[in-house]
C-alpha cells in the first residue's frame, strides 16, 4: 500500500455514494479512480463529475492500481462485495450494514480474518465533532467512570414504507447507530437487552412489520446503563443528543442548531430549531470518517469501526427487534 496516497473505486453513485465521492474528492490524499455501479446512467455521471473512469466491478477489483474500495451500494450486495474486494487484497471502506443478517455478517467476520485487509465500517456518528468531544473527555476521566449512557435519536419523518421493507426496520437501519455509539461510550459490551416499540407515527409502518417509536434498555456485565430512544417523528427538526453520567459528574451533547442566533424579547426567547436531517447535521462526520479511513490505511491508524463492532450491534438489534417484532 502507497504510504502517501491513494486510488479509490466506489461502488455505489446512489445518495450517500455522491456524499463519498466528494469527501474522497477533496481529501489530500485521495483520488477518485473509479466507480462502479448497475445503474449504468448513473454510475457514467458521478464518474465523469470527478473526472473517474466508470469500471465494472470484475475490472475494477482486478486493477493494480486501485488500492481502496468504496462500498456504497444496496445493502444486499455489501456482504458479497466486500469479501470479493478482500480476496483482491483491496482496503475496505463499507457503509454499515455489512448485511443484515447475523449469520452472514458472521460469514463476513470470518471471511476478512481468512483475508486480512484494512477495513473499516461506516458509523459515522462516531466521527461527529461533538460527540468525539465528549468520548475525548470521558476518556481523560473527566466525569470519572461511566455509570449511565442515554442517547436520544429522532428522525424529522418517518421515510416511505418502500424504504422500511428493505432497510431491516428501526432496530437494524436506525437504532444501530445508537447501539453503537452506547458501545463506544461505555467501553463494554451490553449482556442484557430490554426492548419497547410502538406504532406512532404511521399505521403503514405497522402494517409493514415494524415499529416506528422504540426504547431500549441495556446492562454490561459490571452492572453500567444505557437507555436509547428513538421516535420516526420530531416534529421540531433532527433530534441528536447524548447524556453520559459518571462517579464524578454528567457530559452531554446537544443539537446542532441551525444557527446559533438567539432573540430575546419581552415575548421571551427564541432560538432555532435543530438542523433538519442527517446529510447536513452529519456532513463534518462524513468528512471526518473518510479522514480517519485514510489515516488508518496510509499510517496504520487504529481506533476506527470495523467487522466486530458491526457484528456486536447487529446483536443488539436482532436481540431488540425478536422481543418487539414477535
Amino acid at each position: 500500500m502507497k504510504g502517501i496516497f491513494m486510488n479509490v473505486v466506489q461502488f455505489g453513485a446512489g445518495r450517500i455514494g455522491k456524499i463519498h465521492a466528494a469527501n474522497v474528492s477533496s481529501h489530500e490524499r485521495s483520488r477518485l479512480y473509479a466507480v462502479v455501479d448497475p445503474v449504468e446512467e448513473a454510475g457514467k455521471a458521478l464518474a465523469d463529475q470527478y473526472d473517474a473512469a466508470f469500471l465494472s466491478e470484475k475490472d475494477a477489483l482486478a486493477d493494480p492500481e486501485v488500492d481502496a474500495v468504496v462500498i456504497a451500494s444496496a445493502t444486499n450486495v455489501h456482504a458479497d462485495q466486500i469479501e470479493r474486494a478482500a480476496a483482491a487484497g483491496k482496503a475496505i471502506f463499507c457503509e454499515k450494514p455489512i448485511d443484515l443478517s447475523l449469520e452472514r455478517v458472521e460469514g463476513v467476520v470470518s471471511h476478512l480474518h481468512a483475508n486480512p485487509v484494512p477495513f473499516m465500517l461506516a458509523f459515522n456518528r462516531r466521527f461527529d465533532p461533538n460527540f468525539q468531544e465528549l468520548k475525548r473527555q470521558i476518556d481523560a476521566g473527566v466525569i470519572g467512570d461511566v455509570e449511565m449512557v442515554t442517547v436520544l435519536s429522532r428522525d424529522p419523518g418517518a421515510p416511505p414504507v418502500s424504504y422500511i421493507t428493505v432497510s431491516g426496520g428501526l432496530f437494524r437501519d436506525m437504532m444501530i447507530h445508537d447501539f453503537d455509539i452506547a458501545r463506544w461510550l461505555v467501553g463494554e459490551e451490553f449482556t442484557a437487552v430490554q426492548a419497547f416499540g410502538s406504532n406512532l407515527v404511521d399505521p403503514e409502518i405497522g402494517a409493514a412489520g415494524d415499529v416506528d417509536t422504540a426504547v431500549v434498555t441495556m446492562s454490561t456485565a459490571s452492572g453500567k446503563l444505557a437507555s436509547i430512544s428513538n421516535s420516526r417523528r420530531a416534529s421540531y427538526g433532527y433530534d441528536q443528543r447524548i447524556e453520559v453520567h459518571g462517579t464524578k459528574g454528567m457530559i452531554q451533547a446537544q443539537n446542532v442548531l441551525e444557527s446559533s442566533v438567539v432573540t430575546s424579547t419581552q415575548a421571551g426567547v427564541r432560538s432555532e430549531k435543530p438542523m433538519h436531517f442527517f446529510l447536513e447535521r452529519y456532513a463534518a462526520a462524513y468528512r471526518s470518517e473518510w479522514d480517519g479511513f485514510v489515516r488508518m490505511v496510509l499510517d496504520g491508524s487504529g481506533g476506527m469501526p470495523d467487522q466486530h463492532d458491526g457484528l456486536a450491534s447487529l446483536r443488539l438489534a436482532d436481540e431488540a427487534s425478536a422481543q418487539v417484532l414477535k
